[in-house]
C-alpha cells in the first residue's frame, strides 16, 4: 500500500496541476526566519540607513550628514547610482535569494530537460514523502530503471546521491523552484541550491553555509539534452563528427551540426567527472568544477575564486550574484560573444544547445538558422537569451562590472534591484556560532601559531582576508581554474552601467554610469583575469565559518572523514587510507570532517597522501581536482609540534559569528 505522505503529495500535485491551467505561480516560498538557525547568528554589521555608491559603502553616519545638503543628497541620488540599504531592500533580497530564477526553469526545463530523465517529478516526489517530513543534507533517489549516461551504466535500484538538501517539513528541495502553470511543472534554481544548506543535527537551514555534496554534475549528466552544457565542460562541439541534423550556418549555408547522441555521451562523461559541491562557473570550454563557496560575504571581496567579481556594487557582489543568474544559469546568454570567447559562431553555438531541446517546441528544426528560430521561442523577446536580463552598454562585449555583458533583471523592477538585494541578504549574513568546547587559552595558544606561521600575512583582519589576489605561480595551487577568465578580458569594454533606478524593461536610450575601477587594486583585478601574468590568480577567501565550509581550497581537494586520522607522537598519521581526499569522502558519501581537513591542509605529509588519492581517481583527474598547493605548513618540518597543529585548528575552527580574536 502507498504510504499516506506520497498519497497526500500525489493528490496535492493533481490538484495543482488542475489549478495552474488558471494560473501560473511557483512553489515553495520563502522559508521562514525560524526554520533557520540565523535568529541565533550574530549578523556581520552591515548597516541598515548605510549607502553603497557603485561599491563604495558610505556608512550610515556619513549618509546622515550627507543627506543635509543638496550635494550630498545629489551623491546619494540613484541618478548616481547610489543603493540605499534599507530593511525593504534587505526583505527582498532574501525573498530573491531563496525564490528568484530569473527565469532559468525555461532553460532547464524545456532545453536541458532536467525532469526528463530519471530524477523526474515522480521519482523526486516519492524520495521526498519517504522523508515523511523528515530533514535530509542529501535526498537520495532508486531508480526506477537501467540507464546508461556518459559510457557509465546505473542499475535498476541504484540510489542515486543528489545532494539536494530538504529542510524538516519541506515538500521541496532547498533553493528549488517549481513553476507550474497552464497544466505543466518547469523546474529552476535559486541561490539557496548551493548557497544555503540543512543543519544534519536541527533540520533547519544554515543561511549562507555551502551545500558542500550538491551532485550538479550527476544531476545535469542524466538530463535528455546535457550537451547543452558543453560550454561548462571541455568538449569542443566543432570537434566532434558531425551528424545528420542540418542548419544554416553563420555564412547563411546549409551546414551539419555535430552528431547529438555522441556530444551528449561525451558531454555526460565529463559532467560525471565533476565532485560533489562542485560546479563549473568559469564557461571557458574547459572542466572546470570549482567548490560551492560560502555566502558570508561581507568585507570578504573579490569575489569568485579567481577574484573576477571585483567592482560595481558591493565591491563586486553584485556581479556575482549576476553572472550565476545569466551565464551559469542559461547557456544561450553565451551566443552573441561564442566566437570572441569560444571561437565558435553563434549560430553553431546556439544550434548545438538547441539541436536536441527535450521540448518539440525548443526544438530546432531541420534546414533551420538557429538565431532566427531562437526569436521565435525566445521567452523573453529582445535578449538573445531565455533569462530575464538587460543588455549592459556595450553588449555583445562584456566588461569587469559584468562579464558577458547581460546583467540579470526581473521586468517591474528597477535595474539590478533583486542583485542588490541579495548583496545585501548575504552581507548580513555569519555562521551560527561554534558550539566547540576549545577553552579560551587553547584559542590563545592557536592565535599565537596563526601569527608564528603567517597566516596572518594574508588572513588578516576581522574577517580574515586581505582583499588580496594570488599569483597561481606563488600559491601553487592547481592551476587550470586562475586562467579561466582570461578570454573575457579580450573581449571587454570600459564598464558601464545604469542609475540604479532605471525601470525593467530599460526606457529607450536610458543613462548611463561609468564604474569606478580604482575600489580594487589593479594588479588583483588584473591577476583575476590573467593580465600581464598568464598563470592568473586566486583570491585570499575570509576564513570566517571554517567549520562549516569543508572541504578546503578552490577545488574542495583537501578532505578528510573523521576517522581517516589517528594521532602518533609527533604527527597524525592515517588511519584509514581510503577516506583521504575528495576521492575518499564525498565522492564515496562521506562528508568531510572540518577538523582533520584542516589537519590535511597544514600538514604536507598528510597533504601528499591526500594528493595521491586525488589524482589516483579518474574522474577527478579528469575534472583538475587535486587539493595541491598552498604549502603554507605547521608541521614537524616546519618547527611546530602536534600540540601547536591542533592549538591552530581549534582556533580556525572557532572562527564563527562572532570570533574572539586573541592578542598574543
Amino acid at each position: 500500500m502507498r504510504s499516506l505522505p506520497l498519497v497526500i503529495l500525489t493528490v496535492l500535485i493533481l490538484l495543482i496541476g488542475v489549478v495552474a491551467y488558471q494560473i501560473q505561480f511557483a512553489i515553495p516560498g520563502t522559508p521562514s526566519i525560524y526554520s533557520t538557525l540565523t535568529p541565533l547568528t550574530q549578523p556581520a554589521p552591515l548597516e541598515i540607513g548605510s549607502y553603497d555608491v557603485l561599491g563604495r559603502p558610505v556608512s550610515k553616519q556619513e549618509a546622515a550628514s550627507l543627506l543635509k545638503t543638496p550635494e550630498g543628497r545629489e551623491q546619494l541620488s540613484p541618478e548616481n547610482g547610489a543603493v540605499a540599504v534599507t530593511e525593504d531592500l534587505l526583505t527582498l533580497g532574501r525573498r530573491a535569494f531563496y525564490t528568484e530564477t530569473f527565469g532559468n526553469e525555461v532553460f532547464l526545463t524545456e532545453v536541458t530537460g532536467i525532469l526528463d530523465g530519471p530524477l523526474n517529478i515522480g521519482a523526486l516526489t516519492k524520495a521526498i514523502a519517504a522523508l515523511k517530513g523528515k530533514p535530509t543534507t542529501n535526498l537520495q533517489v532508486s531508480l526506477d530503471r537501467d540507464i546508461t549516461v556518459g559510457g557509465r551504466t546505473f542499475k535498476k535500484g541504484t540510489v542515486l546521491n543528489t545532494g539536494l538538501d530538504v529542510a524538516s517539513g519541506s515538500l521541496a528541495p532547498l533553493g528549488v523552484q517549481a513553476v507550474i502553470g497552464k497544466g505543466k511543472i518547469q523546474v529552476g534554481i535559486t541561490c539557496a541550491s548551493c548557497h544555503a544548506a540543512v543543519d544534519p543535527n536541527t533540520g533547519r537551514i544554515l543561511e549562507g553555509a555551502p551545500n558542500n555534496d550538491l551532485n550538479t554534475g550527476l544531476i545535469l549528466a542524466l538530463a535528455s539534452n546535457s550537451a547543452a552544457w558543453f560550454r561548462q565542460t571541455g568538449v569542443n562541439p566543432t570537434k566532434n563528427a558531425v551528424g545528420e541534423h542540418t542548419y544554416l550556418n553563420a555564412d547563411n549555408q546549409e551546414a551539419k551540426l555535430p552528431d547529438a547522441k555522441a556530444l551528449e555521451d561525451a558531454v555526460d562523461a565529463q559532467l560525471l567527472t565533476w565532485p560533489p559541491g562542485n560546479f563549473d562557473s568559469t564557461g571557458d570550454n574547459k572542466n572546470n568544477p570549482s567548490q560551492n563557496p560560502s555566502s558570508y560575504t561581507f568585507n570578504a571581496w573579490p569575489y569568485g575564486w579567481s577574484g573576477n567579481a571585483a567592482i560595481g556594487w558591493f565591491h563586486g557582489l553584485t556581479t556575482l550574484n549576476s553572472n550565476v543568474h545569466a551565464t551559469n544559469s542559461d547557456l544561450t546568454t553565451g551566443a552573441d560573444a561564442s566566437q570572441a570567447l569560444l571561437g565558435i559562431d553563434k549560430e553553431t553555438y546556439l544550434g548545438v544547445i538547441l539541436q536536441n531541446s527535450a521540448n518539440p517546441a525548443f526544438r530546432l528544426p531541420e534546414g533551420a538558422k538557429p538565431s532566427e528560430f531562437f526569436n521565435k521561442i525566445d521567452p523573453t523577446p529582445g535578449t538573445l537569451a531565455m533569462n530575464q536580463v538587460v543588455v549592459m552598454p556595450g553588449y555583445p562585449k562584456g566588461s569587469p562590472f559584468i562579464l558577458d555583458g547581460l546583467m540579470a533583471s526581473s521586468p517591474g523592477f528597477p535595474v539590478a534591484a533583486q542583485l542588490n538585494g541579495m548583496s545585501v541578504f548575504q552581507d548580513k549574513l555569519a555562521p551560527p556560532p561554534n558550539s566547540s568546547t576549545a577553552d579560551t587559552e587553547t584559542l590563545k595558544r592557536g592565535a599565537a601559531i596563526f601569527s608564528r606561521a603567517g597566516c596572518v600575512d594574508c588572513h588578516s583582519g576581522r574577517y580574515f582576508t586581505n582583499n588580496d589576489v594570488i599569483a597561481q605561480n606563488k600559491v601553487g595551487t592547481q592551476p587550470s581554474r586562475a586562467k579561466a577568465q582570461a578570454a573575457f578580458a579580450r573581449n571587454f569594454v570600459p564598464p558601464e552601467t545604469y542609475p540604479s533606478n532605471t525601470p525593467v524593461p530599460l526606457p529607450p536610450n536610458p543613462p548611463t554610469l561609468p564604474v569606478p575601477t580604482d575600489i580594487t587594486p589593479q594588479k588583483a583585478q588584473e591577476l583575476a583575469f590573467a593580465i600581464n601574468n598568464p598563470a592568473g590568480g586566486y583570491k585570499v577567501p575570509s576564513l570566517i565559518g571554517l567549520y562549516v565550509t569543508a572541504p578546503y581550497l578552490h577545488d574542495g581537494g583537501v578532505a578528510a572523514s573523521a576517522d581517516a586520522l589517528k594521532p602518533d607522537k609527533k604527527r597524525y598519521s592515517i588511519a584509514n587510507r581510503n577516506q583521504l581526499g575528495m576521492a575518499g569522502t564525498l565522492l564515496n558519501g562521506i562528508q568531510p570532517d572540518a577538523s582533520a581537513s584542516l589537519r590535511v591542509l597544514l600538514d604536507r605529509r598528510l597533504r601528499g597522501l591526500t594528493i595521491r588519492a586525488n589524482q589516483g581517481n579518474p574522474s577527478l583527474a579528469q575534472a583538475n581536482v587535486e587539493g595541491s598547493g598552498h604549502g603554507y605548513w605547521v608541521d614537524p618540518e616546519a618547527g611546530f609540534t602536534l600540540q601547536d597543529q591542533t592549538d591552530l585548528i581549534q582556533f580556525l575552527l572557532s572562527l564563527d559569528d562572532n570570533p574572539e580574536v586573541l592578542s598574543n
